[in-house]
């Protein structure tokens, strides 16, 4: 595909931004989430920090080891495959819950700041192109980057949206369609082309779920 467009991606963070500062999701602050095991406010954390990892990473210099392939990133990393009540992913939970628990002003004024500082962040060359993830131990190149994020974005607004009863924001088509091409390549790495294939067309002999993660 074409690489991510930045100010695509820029106008998701603010899509995701206002969802958050709906009053809708501060009222619902401390209830359960669409994501079990998760508050709202835990998701709101969560789906916010991605605009934090954005301006964070690309604010280091690039490290100089090679990247991995994008699916080869959701392949090694430990949570995809994990079980719900996983340590790998009961700890993004807890970490994001507790958080969380400055409250919903506190949460938003943390991130607010960051939204102005994207156009710089992104449109700065960076040589190599990359971007180093720490929790992982391994760099993308800086688009790959992008697109993780701009899935943990769109995947997570609409949990977000869900949580509270709002309806899931729109995002760029263009950005979408590379989430839409991330979650076709996890899932057919997962459950096999023909599997995905018929989901996609023969919805008949199509397997009960393709889910990526």
């Amino acid at each position: 595909m074409t690489p991510i467009d930045r100010t695509e991606f820029i106008t998701a963070c603010h899509t995701t931004f206002t969802l958050a500062s709906s009053p809708e999701v501060a009222e619902a602050w401390a209830l359960e989430s669409a994501c079990a095991g998760m508050t709202v406010g835990g998701l709101t954390h969560h789906v916010l920090a991605q605009v934090r990892h954005a301006v964070g990473f690309l604010s280091e210099p690039p490290a100089a080891e090679a990247p991995i392939p994008l699916l080869e990133h959701y392949a090694q990393a430990a949570w995809v495959e994990a079980a719900p009540e996983d340590e790998a992913n009961t700890s993004i939970r807890d970490e994001a819950d507790v958080a969380a628990a400055i409250g919903p002003q506190a949460v938003l004024s943390n991130a607010e700041p960051l939204l102005p500082r994207l156009p710089d962040v992104l449109g700065a060359p960076r040589d190599p192109d990359t971007a180093h993830i720490p929790w992982q131990g391994w760099s993308l190149a800086t688009d790959d980057f992008l697109v993780t994020r701009a899935m943990e974005l769109v995947v997570h607004s609409d949990d977000l949206a869900a949580s509270v009863g709002l309806p899931t924001p729109q995002f760029p088509d263009g950005l979408v369609a590379h989430v839409v091409d991330l979650l076709a390549g996890v899932a057919m790495r997962r459950h096999g082309q023909v599997a995905v294939v018929r989901a996609l067309s023969r919805p008949q002999r199509a397997p009960a779920s393709i889910s990526a993660f």
